[in-house]
Order: structure tokens, then C-alpha cells, then sequence
């Protein structure tokens, strides 16, 4: 199948042509907030209206290629639609990118599929710190065996494309460290075997679903956004041992619902604009090692439920405006080896 190309004028082709020079000469260092954009439009350009897998996705593929299965052809196109939108690679991790087998792509790993233990097919990418600029296709909806996403640590912009909700084997997802923007990847909802989510050093904004909390998540890392909405009820389904909300806009309270989560090890709400009372119900989180609300606006007194805490390790309430006494049955937790109070209004009396 053939696709018709329009006629772009001579000075587009040159303006590409040096800023691809420009990102080359620039490889390894940190994108300008003009490169991040200009690659966030080729991205845009590239999506169908619905931002879905196009209908013509074959059409690049080459007749003198052979494949083992059509899951890998289908791959050697998600891949080199990939490979094609990236700008810059300084250290060619996607150099050997080219011929049909795939299971030898650098970052790229192969698995007998789950549903047919004699073929096989690409079951998981792995780029992390390979400081790669560029974007992510629509094509790579293809990858339906990917379990394993992980780019962590590199240049890519955009928006995460709709046609990843296609994956609907993923077990981890990370794409922290990037330069990722739009609302809340609302394709992560759709995964029903996801257990690990990170997102965190990204330019994502708006609203959290509350239906993140309604999925059987062990690891849900969010900081270092732009999220700015309140903290949803839904948080006491959750089953996450490590949540983090980290340096972002969320107002409002941390919800009663907080003490439902039992699986709970971490979770840190530092930097943030929270405010209003901690709720007692923090005292039921029997598993937790890990509490930081530091550097929010919480006001009123530390609940006298923290005294229940056994298993924690690390609590930090700095820089909020709270009052009252410490009481010495939480200084005298038996696992607490770092608690910190410091520029609050609050005095430490012994009981």
C-alpha cells in the first residue's frame, strides 16, 4: 500500500535540516524549551485525528523482508516508525536498528508469547539512560506483547499516543526523566495487568483520575509534575505499597481514606500546596516505613494516632504551620530513626 506525501515548500526542508544539525551538534545535553516544542509538533503531525493507530500502518514495509511471525512484522514496523522519529541518539543505541530480526535491536527483548509458547515476539523495550530526543509513534500500538515498557531517563517529548491502550499486556510502565506533557496518561487505565507506573519528572498537568486508585497498582510514582487537583477519595482502595505525590499543585486534604491502604510502605507528599488537619486514620497504617508531608501547608496538631505507626522508619512534617505538643509516645517509636518537625510552631513535650 501506497501513501501520498504533500508537497512541502523548499524552506520547510531546510529549516528541518538545520535543526536536526542543531540537535546533533547539541547531543546529550538538555533539550531547550523550543526544541522540546518543535518535536512535541512533528509528534502531533504524525497522530491521526484520534490520535489512534493509523489506518495504513503497513504501508512501509518491505516486500523482501521476511518474518518468522506477523507479530515481528508488526513489530519491525512499531520499531522503525520509532527509530525514524527519533532526532537524536549520541549514543546510537538504536544504531543496529535495521532488518527484520528485531529480537536483536539493542533495548529491545524477546519472549515466547503468552498465548503461543512457539513463536516468538518482542516482549519488552528497555532504553533507560540513553539520553535519546524524540518522540513516541503511534505505531508503536503494534507491540501488543510488550510487557515491559521502560525509557526512563532520556529526551522524548509529546504526549504518550492513544494507541498504546492496544498493550494491554503491560506489567511495567516507566517514562520519568522526559519531557512528556499533556494531561494524566489515562491509557494506563485501560492496562489490566499493570503493577508499576512511573511518571514522575515530566511535564504532565491537569487533574488524577481517581480511577488510577481503583487498579491493582504496587508502585505509583507521580512526583515532579504539574498535577494540580485534590487528592481523590479513591485512594483507600489502593493496593500500592509506594505512592508518591512529590512537588506538585494537589490542594486540598490528605482523605480519611488513607488509612484503608494496607499495603502501604511509602508514600511522600512533600512540596505540594496540601493543607487542613491530618486525619487520624494516618494511625492505621500499620505497614508504613516512609511518611514526608514536609513543605505543604497542613495546620492544627500531629494526631496522637501516629503513636501507632510501629513499623515506621522515616517522618518528616517540616515546614507546614502546625501546633501543639510532640507527644514522647511518638518520639519512642521502636523502628523511628528520623524524625523531623523543624519550622512549624510545634514544642516537644515528654509524657
Amino acid at each position: 500500500m501506497t501513501r501520498k506525501t504533500m508537497e512541502k515548500p523548499y524552506g520547510c526542508f531546510l529549516l528541518l535540516f538545520f535543526f536536526i544539525i542543531h540537535v546533533l551538534i547539541h547531543s546529550g545535553t538538555a533539550l531547550t524549551d523550543e526544541e522540546a516544542s518543535f518535536l512535541t509538533r512533528r509528534q502531533l503531525l504524525a497522530l491521526s485525528e484520534n490520535g489512534d493507530l493509523p489506518d495504513d500502518m503497513e504501508y512501509e514495509v518491505d516486500l523482501d523482508l521476511n518474518f518468522a511471525n506477523n507479530r515481528l512484522k508488526r513489530a519491525y514496523i512499531a520499531l522503525q516508525a520509532w527509530k525514524k522519529a527519533v532526532y537524536s541518539d549520541p549514543f546510537n543505541t538504536t544504531a543496529n536498528w535495521f532488518g527484520p530480526n528485531v529480537c536483536s535491536y539493542k533495548g529491545v527483548f524477546c519472549a515466547p508469547a503468552l498465548d503461543d509458547q512457539s513463536i516468538m515476539v518482542v516482549a519488552g523495550i528497555d532504553l533507560n539512560h540513553a539520553d535519546i530526543a524524540g518522540y513516541l509513534p503511534p505505531e508503536l500500538g503494534l507491540l501488543t506483547d510488550v510487557a515491559l515498557f521502560h525509557v526512563n531517563s532520556n529526551r522524548f517529548c509529546g504526549v504518550i499516543p492513544k494507541s498504546f491502550s492496544k498493550l494491554t499486556l503491560m506489567y511495567e510502565f516507566d517514562v520519568s526523566n522526559n519531557r512528556f506533557v499533556g494531561p494524566f496518561p489515562t491509557v494506563a487505565l485501560s492496562w489490566p495487568s499493570l503493577k508499576f507506573l512511573d511518571i514522575r519528572y515530566n511535564d504532565f498537568e491537569g487533574k488524577l483520575p481517581p480511577e488510577i486508585f481503583d487498579k491493582d497498582l504496587d508502585a505509583i510514582f507521580l512526583n515532579n509534575n504539574r498535577f494540580e487537583s485534590i487528592i481523590p477519595e479513591t485512594i483507600g482502595k489502593s493496593t500500592a505499597s509506594v505512592v508518591t505525590f512529590a512537588h506538585n499543585k494537589f490542594t486540598g486534604c490528605i482523605p480519611k481514606t488513607i488509612g484503608q491502604m494496607k499495603n502501604l510502605n511509602e508514600i511522600v507528599f512533600i512540596g505540594n500546596n496540601l493543607g487542613g488537619c491530618f486525619p487520624n486514620e494516618i494511625g492505621s497504617l500499620n505497614n508504613v516505613t516512609v511518611f514526608d508531608a514536609s513543605s505543604n501547608g497542613f495546620v492544627g496538631s500531629l494526631p496522637s494516632s501516629l503513636s501507632g505507626l510501629a513499623n515506621v522508619e522515616q517522618m518528616d512534617f517540616s515546614y507546614n504551620k502546625l501546633t501543639g505538643f510532640v507527644s514522647d509516645s511518638i518520639c519512642k517509636l521502636p523502628k523511628l530513626s528520623n524524625f523531623t518537625f523543624s519550622y512549624n510552631f510545634l514544642t516537644e513535650r515528654l509524657r
